[in-house]
């Protein structure tokens, strides 16, 4: 793997320059651009920049670096810093030593049986006749490989050159945080590039929800989510979403209507499902759905935190009835 190249260069931010240093880890070598910059340094910058500015960061180069380039799976799971919040979506302050990956969030055991709480997006991206795409996740997928999904579901995370990290209550209900985690990784996953369409991205709601991944790794699994996960959907024409599909994750895609959905879900025992999609789908997905325009339009966005345990096929021994939504997996009481 190429090791990031240690740079210097300055650009100018509305009559102000920045100077930069190390590539950030989430970024390999790129063929689309010569400058690679340090997330730290630009996030600190950025915070004096004004709104045009940021809105305006493409022209500066950050976003034709690829996030995940010459990475693998195992080596997202070391560099991705996810953002940990406690039971109530708040962000808990970590010093850089403290910092979470995606590997150590993600791992379940006897000491750690709901891994540790952070934060997640689930993206529904609808075309012009009001289908969703679904995704199937690639089979080198670590964790929950093989089964069927929304469009892209992932996380935000820390130290990212264009903030990921909302707060709550002032991020709400624009969540421009959530919004960039989730153009990052459309267009990792799927080619989608809706980095223009940000603004017609709608927050919905959230949801808290854990799940063992038993069905892929058996009754000791040392893999699971825990999740506090923001809903978002997002409406464009068909071609909009030209697919270029990322083989390392994702399988297959396909537009369906809420009757095939379903059709899917309840009657082809065959297909395997995300334990946080069927929890979102029966938990107010297809009521929003259904009312796709207003849900657009911001009618039934709420600050509400949903949670639910998992089906019995996502429990693994070392999950108890003991175990709690406000202690288990909350890093200010078990980490």
């Amino acid at each position: 793997m190429q090791l990031p190249l240690l740079i210097s260069i300055t650009i100018l931010l509305q009559g102000f320059s920045l100077t930069f240093g190390l590539v950030p880890r989430h970024y390999g070598s790129s063929s689309k651009s010569s400058s690679k910059l340090s997330s730290k340094l630009l996030l600190s910058s950025l915070a004096a920049a004004t709104i045009d500015d940021k809105n305006n960061i493409e022209s500066y180069g950050i976003e034709s670096v690829d996030y995940g380039a010459d990475m693998n799976q195992e080596d997202m799971m070391e560099s991705d810093l996810l953002v940990i919040v406690d039971h109530d979506d708040n962000v808990i302050d970590l010093s850089e030593e403290q910092s979470v990956s995606k590997k150590a969030a993600h791992s379940f055991s006897n000491e750690q049986p709901r891994g540790i709480l952070h934060r997640a997006f689930s993206l529904f991206c609808f075309n012009e006749d009001g289908k969703l795409l679904l995704t199937q996740r690639a089979s080198d997928k670590i964790t929950f490989p093989g089964v069927w999904t929304n469009t892209a579901c992932s996380h935000p995370l820390m130290q990212m050159p264009m903030s990921e990290v909302d707060v709550w209550p002032d991020s709400f209900p624009e969540m421009p945080g959530i919004k960039n985690a989730a153009a990052r990784k459309a267009k990792h996953e799927l080619g989608l590039d809706i980095r223009p369409l940000l603004s017609d991205i709608q927050f919905v709601s959230r949801f808290h929800y854990w799940a063992s991944d038993v069905q892929t790794h058996g009754p000791e699994a040392p893999w699971g989510e825990h999740e506090v996960d923001y809903i978002l959907f997002l409406q464009a024409p068909v071609q909009e979403f030209a697919l270029d599909v990322n083989p390392e994750e994702v399988v297959d895609a396909v537009y369906v209507t809420i009757e095939e959905l379903k059709d899917m879900l309840y009657n082809q025992a065959e297909l395997i499902w995300s334990p946080w999609f069927v929890g979102i789908m029966e938990r107010g997905g297809f009521d929003w759905w259904e009312d796709l325009q207003n849900t657009l339009e911001g009618k039934n966005t709420n600050k509400d935190i949903q949670f639910f345990d998992p089906l019995p096929n996502h429990v693994a021994t070392y999950n108890a009835p003991e175990h709690t939504r406000q202690t288990t997996g909350v890093w200010k009481n078990e980490c």
